[in-house]
């Protein structure tokens, strides 16, 4: 497959997902705002961040290692010995999930049973969830790595959907099993995701179209764990790729869920606090989930088979590494305008937007403050996620040990000023935590891209630079906002509500205006790459 197919079909999946993330945090977005109106906010809390941080921590120490490994390169391989090696995650998530479950219940500080009963039995389930997830793995790795859009799609809307529905149901019925709610929609949601892909993968393997799409499988049996005479187990190559992600998944984790942990060990917020902290964080990384999160998981494919790892660039195929810097640098554009447009606007409609979702609870104390330094957070989330997307496609297992050290002294770092900052500014610390680990992570990759293209004619971080007058329109715009927020916003009525939106709302068209006429380069790239209905892909 060339670098344009490639490109397409990652844009293609790229869009997929958007529009199935749209969806998806659409409906926990009203989910959410339903069950705070029945369920305590320490419940919510514990959920939120206690379980749903068991249940993570899982499945990232136990599978993105793996999956980084055996997505890149291309597909031609030994697929036998990499689907021996996926299925090594799931005696490793049975590991990680005695050994955690017994920490969550053992070490840390357990909740009050009147006002949070059954936490035990949510710990046990949620960690037995994320095991049942990992036995979907292989399955998922080989669906991705030969493009199966359609059945990503299939797969998370059915398990999402399954598991509002049922959570919504026994809200509204049985709201005193509080824990045994999410406990119960959790495990639905893994084992119908699990199920899609087996039963896809059943029918499609039993059916002519699996030669049509030049599978390496040709049965079921192919899909489980195999031993073949004279040869290893696995392919001892991936398997140190994969160790050399461990050892950074096991760091990145620390810096993905850093304030969750600081809140779970350290104790530094009650659990109604962390409830509060949890939602607003939600809110806030909203738009990270919808757009930034499916762009780079789906360019991760597209950079990890059109490079050749570790391999220089002269030494690699011209037209694909400028296929691969063109669309790098659109990538940088395109976060960094969205970016923007979150931070400059989040900023006057922050309390707004919290008093219309979760009343006065939200709308009062900290919670704006907290919302406005998230949507700055937003902006440097967005780069680092392409920055980063590239450089770990590219690296090679040695840069990739090196970079292991860095984000060891990124971890401590990270946690020393999550812990402090905290104690100095309450749960506003996490946001500036997150900023300064943020801003180290995207100047080292800023640093690696430029090496990376410094002895060819492409320069893809000048999608990092923005006009003049498009600086100017985000100024003005940020100051009537904010002006407007002062006189209008948010206890002076509806109407005075609905002015401040009417501000907000010219300012945002004349900003996307401004976009449109300035940067023609990428509208044309996401119409090509986002829109192919419209027109063809090409750059």
């Amino acid at each position: 497959m060339g670098s344009q197919e490639v490109l397409g079909e990652a844009a293609r999946l790229a869009s997929s997902s958007l529009l199935l993330q749209v969806l998806f945090r659409f409906i926990t977005f009203g989910l959410n705002a339903f069950t705070l109106r029945f369920l305590s906010k320490e419940i919510i809390g514990i959920v939120n961040v206690r379980l749903t941080l068991l249940y993570s921590t899982i499945i990232f120490l136990a599978r993105e290692a793996f999956r980084r490994a055996c997505l890149s390169g291309s597909t031609q391989r030994n697929w036998t010995k990499t689907i021996n090696l996926l299925w090594l995650t799931v005696p490793l998530g049975v590991f990680w999930f005695l050994f955690l479950s017994w920490v969550w219940l053992q070490l840390l500080e357990v909740p009050d049973p009147s006002v949070v009963p059954h936490y035990g039995i949510g710990v046990l389930m949620f960690g037995l969830s994320a095991v049942i997830e990992l036995l979907g793995e292989a399955f998922c790795v080989l669906a991705q790595a030969h493009m199966f859009v359609r059945l990503k799609v299939i797969a998370e809307s059915l398990s999402v959907i399954f598991k509002c529905v049922l959570t919504a149901i026994l809200v509204v019925w049985l709201p005193a099993w509080g824990i045994y709610i999410f406990s119960f929609a959790q495990l639905l949601y893994t084992t119908v995701w699990v199920l899609c892909y087996v039963i896809y993968f059943m029918k499609l393997l039993s059916s002519p179209e699996s030669t049509e799409k030049s599978l390496p499988v040709s049965r079921m049996t192919d899909m489980f764990p195999k031993i073949m005479e004279n040869e290893t187990f696995v392919n001892w190559k991936e398997a140190k790729l994969t160790w050399s992600f461990f050892k950074q998944s096991f760091l990145k984790q620390i810096l993905t869920e850093g304030e969750r942990y600081v809140m779970t060990f350290l104790n530094v917020l009650n659990f109604g606090d962390q409830g509060v902290y949890d939602i607003v964080n939600n809110l806030g990384s909203l738009v990270a989930r919808l757009i930034f999160l499916p762009i780079e998981e789906s360019f991760y494919i597209f950079f990890a088979k059109v490079l050749e790892r570790g391999k220089p660039v002269k030494l690699q195929k011209q037209e694909d590494i400028a296929v691969a810097a063109t669309v790098l640098e659109s990538l940088l554009k395109l976060a960094l305008l969205i970016g923007l447009l979150i931070t400059v606007f989040g900023y006057a409609y922050s309390q707004l937007a919290l008093d219309i979702y979760g009343g006065p609870m939200l709308s009062s104390g900290s919670g704006p403050t907290l919302l406005r330094c998230y949507c700055l957070y937003v902006l440097l989330l967005a780069v680092n996620g392409v920055t980063e997307c590239f450089t770990f496609a590219s690296m090679s297992k040695e840069d990739v040990d090196r970079y292991n050290f860095v984000m060891l002294a990124l971890s401590f770092t990270f946690l020393c000023f999550s812990y402090f900052l905290t104690h100095w500014q309450g749960s506003v610390g996490f946001i500036f935590a997150n900023c300064f680990n943020m801003g180290i992570r995207i100047t080292h990759s800023i640093h690696y891209i430029y090496s990376y293209y410094r002895e060819s004619p492409h320069r893809p971080l000048v999608g990092l630079l923005l006009s003049p007058w498009l600086i100017l329109a985000y100024v003005i715009s940020g100051v009537l906002t904010a002006t407007s927020e002062v006189f209008l916003c948010c206890k002076r009525g509806w109407l005075a509500r609905l002015l401040h939106i009417a501000v907000g709302v010219l300012c945002l068209g004349a900003t996307l205006t401004m976009i449109f006429f300035r940067e023609t380069k990428l509208l044309h790239f996401v119409r090509t790459q986002f829109l192919p209905r419209y027109t063809k892909r090409k750059i």
